[in-house]
């Protein structure tokens, strides 16, 4: 019997009512006394060396406060990596792609801003481009980077077992490639920054995932001592992996602002936002799987080719977690994997909360073709290859809680899977996608996180931790952890955040670490606080410690209820005898910190995982090529929902975001230029897309997390393209090539099929 007070109800999250009254302040919305607008020059050229960059007829513009360029900075690059350090904020040898942010200016007002940047004057020196990642590679292709031969970024290299022996073993041999467009971020606050530096201080405020890493990328860029460096808490209108990184327009503002002495708010357009700030990568992926004749499988053989656009961003990382998500999920004895991450002169590409859906979608709609080939159900070849708890992941990591089983099982019995796979009418299909997520990956010394509480004379609580909140519910679920440790109503807990200059280190709104290891602080530093007032109480009350309870702001005897004491007069007495209840506490996962993205991918990768599976079901016109999704079945093993409501809206929103998004969106080019940078061409699903959606939480009680407590929601985004892609080649008994299912490639391959061509 579940004996617990907040944690596992539905509870109104902590920020409803500032966000529906419209008083939550974003960035956009921050006006400090003397505020300039800034604005940023940005390369008409997709490649091109710099030859010259004068900005001094913008300076003499009147109401113009400072003009910053490359120049004005440091040299030095940022990458998430040491040996990922390629990115300028502003460059000053070349750019490399086409909206490169390249000087700015600081003005009074908009129209002095713009005015003023037409008068840069920068010469360039046009150079040849490559646009696609194939082509890159080839040898004499000009080099984005002269030290990256091949224009390879990061190679990500992974082989265990004998895959060539395994293979010739196998019953069956398919080898099939897919491709998927890159998409955009979409969030709908466009990206802004306001910096204001005074007195050797710079303080910042932006949307973004992990301020403690904004805030040391910062301090190395300006050669400015990291405690002097303030990101501070501001709502949110989105990430998605998006906000993860230090980005130029930070780089900017600050130095607008330390060269004018002067706050400074830089506000990007939509399609500033679409492209100039980093986006998702375009992929092609190959895969090969030997099979035996149960359905077993034996080996498997990637080679994935990642558009990573012109600089490295989180390189090694993206080129990585396709693939452990998939290894996390099924039991791979033998398996060979090179992931290329490749530079290309488009805008830059970073990490994403449902990264890889063509090597994702095109694993499972290749398993669905050799069950088919086999006279196997789907369902049962996910079962037969799923990994169980106690099992090791191929690259050596243990599985703690949890196995793909039991979210399989149940989403196929909601779907009503036996009644109608293979039984739908014509052009109606059902399809399953399933995928596990590591929680909690190393991330350094900030792959832990720390919290304090301290208990106020009149009995309340305020919580510091450094959890970001980018609309997830994050902030929310940290005080319903304070308020079951504490006893305290949620409403009588104030939280402090997301706020570099008061929050110890925090991995931040970043590798699943949200709740596992951040809620794990913040239930720890609850819990020794809980122990000083227990025994100041039990002093007080004449009992033993472990005899009372805080319940509802009160010290209850358990024996006798009637005996009991407000904690506000356990919280005075201890502030009279100098000795104020503050509670500390820290949480790293267990991981091996040995383990490198690429020189060493084998350890214990994540402190544990989640596992999810997803059932679509979709209508094709075949005379239209539209996709009509009726129905969405997704279960997912969050461990323990610490808020049900909260992990139900993100299953439901990474329906969306990956499961309709699989019909609709992807990025368009033409040599170099983004040619859907909106939200009127790029297609974002919208109300009258959703399909009607059931969720399914799976309670695995993890041993680590706090209350149980993994991931909330992300295998969803993970499995749901290949949920809908599965359904789609069932409904068309055609294999999908190319993301997203567009009209025009859902006619393509019914053409196909018609023509025997599969």
């Amino acid at each position: 019997m579940d004996s617990h007070k907040v944690i596992g109800k539905g509870v109104v999250r902590t920020d409803y009512l500032a966000k529906v009254t419209g008083q939550a302040v974003f960035t956009a919305d921050i006006k400090l006394p003397g505020m300039l607008v800034a604005k940023v020059l940005r390369s008409p050229h997709a490649h091109a060396r710099i030859l010259n960059i004068d900005g001094s007829r913008a300076l003499r513009v009147p109401g113009v406060k400072a003009v910053v360029s490359g120049f004005d900075g440091y040299g030095i690059k940022w990458g998430v990596f040491r040996y990922t350090q390629d990115h300028a904020m502003l460059p000053t040898d070349k750019v490399r792609y086409v909206g490169e942010d390249l000087a700015a200016v600081a003005a009074v007002d908009e129209e002095t801003a713009l005015e003023a940047l037409d008068l840069i004057k920068v010469e360039y020196e046009p150079l040849s481009a490559v646009f696609d990642p194939v082509a890159a590679m080839v040898p004499g292709t000009i080099l984005i980077h002269d030290e990256y031969p091949g224009n390879i970024n990061v190679h990500v290299h992974i082989d265990v077992g004998d895959v060539e022996s395994a293979l010739r073993e196998s019953f069956i041999v398919r080898e099939d490639t897919f491709k998927a467009a890159g998409e955009a971020y979409a969030m709908m606050e466009p990206y802004a920054v306001v910096a204001h530096y005074n007195s050797g201080y710079l303080d910042l405020w932006m949307p973004n995932a992990g301020p403690h890493v904004r805030a040391k990328a910062l301090s190395n860029l300006l050669k400015i001592p990291l405690n002097k460096v303030r990101v501070r808490h501001v709502f949110s209108g989105g990430a998605f992996g998006g906000r993860s990184e230090v980005a130029p327009g930070d780089f900017i503002t600050a130095l607008l602002s330390m060269k004018s002495g002067k706050p400074v708010k830089l506000i990007l357009s939509r399609e500033e936002n679409a492209i100039s700030t980093r986006q998702i990568h375009d992929m092609i992926a190959t895969i090969k799987t030997g099979v035996k004749q149960d359905g077993t499988i034996l080996a498997k053989e990637f080679k994935v080719i990642y558009d990573g656009g012109a600089y490295s961003s989180t390189g090694p990382i993206a080129a990585s977690i396709p693939y452990y998500v998939y290894e996390e999920a099924y039991r791979l004895p033998n398996v060979k994997y090179d992931g290329y991450r490749i530079y290309t002169n488009k805008g830059i590409r970073g990490m994403y909360g449902c990264h890889g859906r063509a090597f994702l979608a095109g694993n499972e709609v290749q398993l669905d073709m050799i069950a088919k080939d086999l006279g196997i159900d789907p369902v049962e070849i996910r079962i037969r290859n799923g990994l169980t708890l106690g099992e090791k992941t191929a690259t050596k990591s243990w599985i703690t809680s949890g196995n793909l089983a039991e979210p399989i099982e149940r989403a196929a019995k909601k779907s009503g899977w036996n009644k109608k796979r293979g039984k739908l009418p014509k052009n109606k299909g059902i399809g399953m996608g399933c995928v596990a997520i590591m929680t909690g990956f190393p991330m350094g010394f900030r792959s832990g996180s720390s919290c304090y509480v301290k208990l106020n004379d009149d009995g309340q609580a305020t919580v510091v931790t450094g959890v970001v909140d980018n609309g997830q519910g994050n902030e929310s679920m940290v005080v319903q952890i304070a308020s079951e440790v504490l006893g305290i109503p949620m409403e009588d807990i104030n939280l402090i955040n997301a706020d570099t200059e008061v929050t110890n280190l925090d991995p931040g709104a970043y590798s699943q670490a949200a709740a596992f290891v951040g809620g794990n602080a913040v239930k720890r530093a609850c819990e020794d606080a809980r122990r000083q007032i227990l025994a100041l109480a039990s002093e007080k009350l004449g009992e033993a410690a472990e005899s009372l309870d805080l319940q509802n702001k009160m010290v209850i005897c358990l024996q006798n209820v009637e005996k009991k004491m407000p904690i506000s007069w356990i919280t005075r007495e201890a502030f009279f005898r100098a000795k104020p209840i503050t509670g500390v506490g820290s949480y790293i996962p267990k991981i091996d910190f040995e383990r490198e993205w690429i020189s060493k991918p084998f350890g214990q990768m994540a402190g544990t995982y989640s596992f999810g599976a997803s059932v679509a079901e979709v209508e094709v016109d075949e005379e239209t090529g539209k996709i009509v999704m009726p129905r969405f079945v997704t279960a997912h093993d969050c461990g323990k929902a610490l808020n049900p409501m909260a992990v139900e809206g993100q299953m439901e929103g990474s329906v969306q975001q990956a499961g309709v998004a699989a019909i609709t969106e992807g990025n368009l080019w033409n040599e170099g230029f983004l040619l859907n940078p909106d939200l009127l061409e790029y297609k974002v699903p919208l109300a009258c897309d959703m399909p009607e959606i059931e969720t399914i939480i799976v309670e695995s009680g993890d041993p680590e997390g706090p209350f149980g407590a993994k991931e909330g929601g992300l295998t969803v985004r993970m499995n749901a393209y290949s949920a809908v892609a599965c359904a789609v080649s069932n409904a068309l008994d055609a294999q999908f090539s190319e993301l997203p299912l567009t009209p025009d490639r859902i006619l393509t391959m019914i053409e196909k099929k018609k023509g025997g061509d599969q």
